[in-house]
């Protein structure tokens, strides 16, 4: 193990209102450092996950970071994008770094602000992470590449509308506990199931409830050498960390097996030395319901077209074999693209350190976290424990 984080810092996600895609990043970035008890001058290098596909007219952001401190000046600093992965390509970014050598202390910053962007353009925006040939035409955003999906899913293994809307009450339930989260509210198995006028069908048979909303929000993490961090107050360590990009079209992938999430899945496992079995929780990339559902499957946690079981037994429920999204996930969480990642790393350190307040797993010592971009493209898993 190289490299541990040592301080984190997660701002509430949502429309936030005053805030300025600098504010978001400077902030984070601050009360990151102030947690690590690192000085702005101990910091070796700075990665910026920021998607901004058109959210942000600021379109060279990687030295905002240095608005945060006048001492950050002159530190190589680097915005990291991979679409909705881009968070934790900043943190994979960072660890590198570190194991190369070239850093012994990064500061990650994930940040995007999305809200003040029309949402006609927003689905523009956000349908830039698939492959435009095939899918640039496609109704209702990407949204609609996951109607696509969902409907193939269905066609292939049955309707599993009630295993989706299992998902997003279980994920909203979750989120009511979380301080940062966006949708604070417990919609209940029979809202999320029903089309209705406050839950109309999106695309597809994907409804409001199975689509993460658009988010403001910035967190950060301070990753630190492990001789450095066994100096800290609080040390997380990598057990594996692991990223695996797959073809973009996905016609050329049978797009149901999600098979760069389960590549990198089992390249984690092996590499920290574990099973699924071992993990407390896991924070997962619910963009769509039907991505969590699909992911179960990709992790190992059931077999191919049995993810619905798992669902409907409450398996991936706090107190169930394995709480999947304590945080209440992207769904209820808020999705604000380029912080995702950062936030997933961000909230399972404080799992593992018992700082996760209400939403803390019971006896948490084994994290996993798997954010993607586009449609399983982009693939990241991380295994966190903590050190000290």
């Amino acid at each position: 193990m190289t490299a541990c984080i040592v301080g984190w810092a997660h701002s509430r996600f949502g429309k936030l209102e005053g805030e300025t895609l600098e504010s978001l990043i400077t902030a984070v970035a601050r009360d990151a450092l102030d947690h690590a008890g690192v000085g702005p001058e101990d910091v070796d290098e700075i990665a910026l996950g920021h998607f901004n596909a058109g959210f942000s007219p600021q379109d060279f952001t990687a030295s905002l970071v240095l608005q945060a401190d006048d001492r950050l000046r002159f530190k190589p600093a680097t915005r990291v994008e991979n679409a909705c992965a881009t968070g934790s390509a900043a943190v994979r970014q960072g660890l590198r770094a570190i194991k190369s050598g070239a850093a012994r202390i990064v500061l990650v910053v994930g940040a995007e602000q999305m809200t003040t962007t029309p949402a006609a353009d927003v689905g523009k925006n956000l349908l830039k992470a698939s492959y435009l040939p095939e899918d640039g035409d496609t109704p209702a955003g990407f949204a609609g590449v996951f109607g696509k999906i969902a409907q193939a899913y269905f066609q292939r293994y049955g309707d599993q509308s009630d295993a989706l809307a299992m998902i997003a009450a279980k994920n909203h339930r979750n989120g009511t506990a979380n301080p940062y989260a966006q949708i604070r509210k417990d919609l209940g198995f029979d809202f999320c199931r029903h089309e209705s006028e406050k839950n109309p069908f999106v695309a597809g048979p994907l409804k409001r409830t199975d689509c993460s909303p658009v988010s403001d929000g910035a967190a950060a993490l301070v990753i630190a050498e492990s001789d450095i961090a066994a100096t800290m107050q609080r040390a997380v360590g990598f057990r594996a960390n692991e990223h695996v990009q797959d073809f973009l079209p996905m016609s050329k992938r049978d797009i149901l097996l999600f098979e760069g999430c389960a590549e990198a899945w089992q390249r984690a496992l092996v590499h920290a030395g574990a099973r699924l079995d071992d993990l407390s929780f896991v924070e997962t990339h619910d963009c769509f319901t039907i991505a969590e559902l699909i992911e179960y499957e990709a992790m190992g946690l059931a077999k191919r077209g049995e993810g619905a079981r798992v669902a409907m037994e409450g398996q991936t429920a706090m107190g169930g074999r394995l709480p999947v999204n304590p945080s209440g996930g992207l769904k209820a969480k808020g999705h604000p693209i380029g912080a995702t990642g950062v936030s997933m790393h961000v909230l399972t350190s404080m799992q593992l350190t018992g700082e996760a307040g209400d939403i803390q797993v019971k006896d948490a010592s084994l994290g996993g976290i798997f954010n993607m971009g586009g449609a399983a493209v982009a693939n990241y898993v991380s295994i966190l424990e903590r050190m000290k």
